[in-house]
């Protein structure tokens, strides 16, 4: 095995090398780039901090509401945030729902259009297969490492990575909700006339818009999940708690942080699920 292993070849120094280049020539680029996103972000987390915490809880109980219809998941979301008020993790919460919100809606004006795109054109999703393997099974440590050379600690490699963790999720869904409309139904809208532009907006998206909303769901569990990574390059949030109590093994710490995550987690789930026609109720 000794021939095989003294002819390695170099794919990690390829790597560096491109790095490194992109870092002596386009540095100014990712400042600049750098800065305003996260004046963005952390402008977005401030404005969310900005009024009294009970009348932020007033709002999302009332999106809550006017979401799924239902009285009991507003009560839940109240009851919820102000267990988390109670804790001391207010501002942590609303750092961490800034960015899993902004981590989501960058995925979904990428994945959604690419999503659509991959499923009219087979030939650019199986082009677009290994990428999204590959995105979603390499560590994140690997990605995460490039980033925050480049873009220096903060929310902005922590923003980047979460993207790439959680992209994969809208493209895969997107195009497995287009793909299944079935041919009656694009039949019907060409027999009536309708253009390629009124096929997709009235006939495909309808259609695919449940298996849509399950990738748009699973896109938000995906990134809330990186929030302790996140918090390894400087990104604030839960994560910093989780990972303080992880370095000095502080069992309280731990677990009321980590109560936090999932209590931001099962609200999330809940409001963005699709409402069922009927009942009105979350289930």
């Amino acid at each position: 095995m000794d021939w095989l292993t003294a002819y390695k070849l170099p794919l990690g120094r390829w790597i560096k090398d491109r790095v490194e280049w992109l870092l002596d020539h386009a540095t100014w680029a990712f400042d600049i780039f750098s800065d305003n996103l996260d004046a963005l972000i952390n402008g977005f987390i401030d404005l969310m901090l900005w009024p009294h915490p009970l009348l932020m809880v007033a709002l999302f109980a009332a999106i809550a509401w006017w979401l799924q219809r239902s009285w009991k998941l507003a009560l839940l979301v109240v009851l919820s945030l102000l267990l988390v008020i109670n804790l001391g993790y207010w501002t942590e919460t609303i750092q961490t729902l800034g960015l899993v919100l902004f981590s989501t809606l960058v995925c979904v004006l990428i994945g959604i259009p690419l999503g659509v795109a991959a499923a009219h054109r087979p030939w650019l999703y199986h082009i677009l297969r290994p990428l999204l393997d590959l995105m979603q099974t390499i560590p994140t440590f690997v990605y995460l490492i490039p980033t925050m050379i480049m873009f220096g600690l903060g929310v902005v490699p922590g923003l980047i990575s979460t993207v790439i963790f959680a992209l994969p999720a809208p493209v895969r869904l997107t195009c497995l909700g287009i793909s299944g409309v079935p041919v009656n139904l694009l039949e019907a809208g060409q027999a009536f006339g309708a253009t390629r532009h009124q096929q997709l907006w009235k006939v495909e998206l309808p259609h695919a818009m449940p298996t849509i909303m399950a990738g748009v769901t699973q896109c938000i569990m995906l990134s809330l999940s990186m929030v302790v990574i996140a918090s390894m390059v400087g990104a604030p949030g839960l994560g910093i708690p989780v990972l303080r109590a992880l370095n000095t093994v502080n069992i309280a710490q731990g677990f009321e942080a980590g109560l936090a995550i999932v209590v931001l987690a099962i609200l999330l789930d809940r409001i963005c699920r699709r409402r069922d026609s009927g009942a009105g109720e979350p289930h």
